[in-house]
């Protein structure tokens, strides 16, 4: 019996039919990249977990990336465990500023915050932490405060948010974007099943819809525990006509219950990819930029690897 490749080749969710990060070089080996063109020169900054959220510069996407240092370099005003040594960084410019959204825990607890830093350059040196933007969690919560992304929408500022503990979840911000507006957050995004559970949202607007992209699975500990093929970190989207709720997969199942369409798994020596955004670049697009584990260098997580791919949204869906 013949295999029909080219037909089998346009399958979603094989593993040749992602493509393969484009190269980097310098510093590629970060976490949870956000990423940030200056408007004044071009140049590209990158933010990662760590360090008060180190970052890199670089003239372009694929490098070579050189370190500049720490955006909080003395740590978080948030009076928590884990102040120096921050996750997740969210970047946006507004109003002739640069904000870095951040987020203060532990790993596997719930005493977590988010947090913001603003410059007006992005130079070393420049950022000022403005502390608490008034979104928390401790135990007992429905959420976990971390993994910040903020999405403008209508007019209005939202923040996305939330690990595992029921998932993805929404507040409204203030006029400015630097305050939670005191409402209660609502749910955006759950899977029931423990072993897919659900962080790091990006939401991204493209043409009527809003993209809620997350990462599902098992993200960290993979070199001394790696779960059953298929549970390891991925990434995922559903989308919706709002930015508030009412999203589904492009089966249509609800995105509150186990919803997603993969946008990019595990395949060829791409491990594990998540902690992922989305950013208008002037020269490809939108562009999809994530962390992964390149299995010809290691499974541990100071292994991830920062990689990038072009978004194509023929038929209406991202895929990379």
């Amino acid at each position: 019996m013949l295999l029909n490749l080219a037909a089998l080749a346009i399958l979603p969710g094989l593993a040749y039919a992602y493509a393969n990060p484009e190269p980097c070089s310098g510093l590629c080996v970060i976490s949870d990249p956000g990423l940030m063109r200056r408007v004044s020169d071009g140049k590209y900054f990158r933010f990662s977990t760590g360090g008060e959220i180190t970052y890199a510069t670089s003239d372009s996407l694929n490098g070579p990336w050189v370190g500049v240092g720490s955006v909080v370099p003395a740590g978080s005003k948030i009076n928590l465990a884990g102040n120096t040594d921050l996750w997740a960084p969210d970047v946006h410019y507004i109003e002739q500023t640069y904000y870095v959204f951040y987020a203060v825990s532990t790993f596997g607890t719930q005493n977590s915050a988010i947090g913001l830093a603003t410059s007006p350059t992005m130079e070393l040196n420049t950022w000022t932490d403005h502390g608490s933007i008034g979104v928390s969690s401790h135990s007992g919560k429905l959420y976990n405060a971390i993994d910040p992304n903020l999405i403008k929408a209508d007019g209005a500022f939202y923040m996305n948010f939330g690990s595992f503990y029921d998932d993805i979840y929404q507040v409204p911000m203030n006029a400015a974007g630097t305050k939670s507006a005191g409402s209660s957050a609502y749910n955006l995004a759950f899977n029931s099943t423990g072993s897919q559970a659900e962080e790091g949202a990006y939401m991204y607007q493209h043409g009527n819809y809003y993209y809620l992209f997350f990462s599902s699975g098992t993200c960290c500990g993979l070199d001394t525990d790696r779960p059953a093929p298929g549970e390891e970190y991925k990434i995922m989207v559903c989308r919706s006509t709002k930015a508030t709720g009412g999203f589904v997969d492009k089966d249509g199942n609800d995105c509150q219950a186990n919803g997603g369409t993969p946008v990019l798994e595990s395949h060829d020596n791409v491990y594990a990819p998540g902690g992922q955004g989305v950013f208008d670049d002037p020269e490809y697009g939108p562009i999809l930029y994530y962390h992964y584990l390149n299995t010809d260098i290691g499974y541990a997580d100071g292994d991830k690897q920062f990689g990038w791919n072009v978004i194509n949204w023929s038929g209406g869906w991202p895929s990379v």
